[in-house]
């Protein structure tokens, strides 16, 4: 068996930190971790740290480590063109990856960033890279009730972003309303190496999945590569 491996950005500069947001992301797709052991060996999230050294990690893993199925997930950072569908109304899987490859490869900055990635993909299969749009905190603002019950008292639910797609929710949109929405609390205002990880371990996969569309294409892309030969995974 052959197993899957997703090299994710995020979790700070130390070692535990990382490992930290690692505990926090099996727990999300603790599903999938769970399918994959029975029939594939295992599903291993790895945390680590800033993008450009996930992106390293990745295209490493591939070169020294092509029997395993990797995968990348980093954040868009900033907007991307909506998941197209395809004429049954389902998302359209290989027309948004091929956006996805198109929006990590621009050198250029758009909305207020100062720089893209210019990443290369050249011989990486396009279902292989995926994006937490625009941030990883979009997953985390989809659940107002896991975040209503970390945070508990004084806790604002009603400054939370109320758009049902949150994906058109701009990154520094979705910080300013968690940090307003937490600023009052006992727990103290939304920091993302105090609380990332724990609120990770709270929120509904199934809430995100109807909030974030990207999120769905992602866990429906494990799914797949759980089940179906490896070497498109």
């Amino acid at each position: 068996m052959i197993e899957i491996a997703v090299y994710i950005e995020g979790g700070g500069p130390t070692v535990a930190q990382r490992e930290e947001l690692r505990r926090g992301f099996d727990d999300l797709f603790t599903h999938e971790k769970s399918r994959a052991r029975e029939k594939r060996g295992g599903l291993r999230l790895i945390c680590c740290g800033g993008r450009q050294e996930a992106y390293d990690a990745f295209m490493n893993a591939l070169a020294v480590n092509p029997q395993i199925a990797n995968a990348f997930l980093v954040d868009s950072e900033t907007a991307i063109a909506a998941a197209p569908a395809d004429n049954t109304g389902k998302p359209d899987k290989a027309r948004d990856a091929a956006i996805r490859i198109a929006h990590l490869q621009q050198k250029d900055g758009t909305d207020g960033r100062g720089q893209g990635d210019g990443w290369q993909f050249a011989g990486v299969a396009l279902e292989r890279i995926h994006l937490m749009v625009q941030c990883m905190e979009t997953w985390i603002v989809a659940d107002p009730d896991a975040l209503e019950g970390f945070y508990k008292q004084n806790f604002k639910r009603n400054d939370l972003p109320k758009r049902i797609n949150l994906e058109e929710e701009s990154k520094a949109d979705i910080y300013t309303k968690l940090e307003s929405a937490t600023k009052n609390t006992q727990k103290g205002q939304y920091g993302k190496i105090k609380h990332a990880s724990k609120l990770l371990l709270l929120i509904d996969p199934e809430k995100v999945a109807a909030r974030c569309p990207r999120f769905s294409i992602f866990r429906d892309r494990l799914n797949e590569s759980i089940d179906v030969d490896p070497a498109s995974a």
